[in-house]
């Protein structure tokens, strides 16, 4: 059977750890940052994880991380 291919816009989005889980970076702290609170905008910075119910379709995307 041939290799599958990598989802390269997945890859750099997403990271697989060593327990398996796959960590992302949240969205909305790319423009009109100044309407958004100092608080929201620290949490904002912080990596989260894929929900399990999205992560069975993630780890198709990305077969070899």
């Amino acid at each position: 059977m041939p290799k599958q291919k990598t989802k390269r816009s997945a890859a750099k989005r997403f990271r697989v750890t060593a327990t398996g889980k796959i960590k992302r970076k949240k969205a909305y702290l790319s423009h009109i940052l100044t309407s958004k609170d100092r608080k929201r905008k620290r949490h904002l910075r912080k990596p989260t994880f894929v929900s399990p119910a999205e992560a069975k379709n993630v780890k198709k995307l990305i077969p070899y991380k």
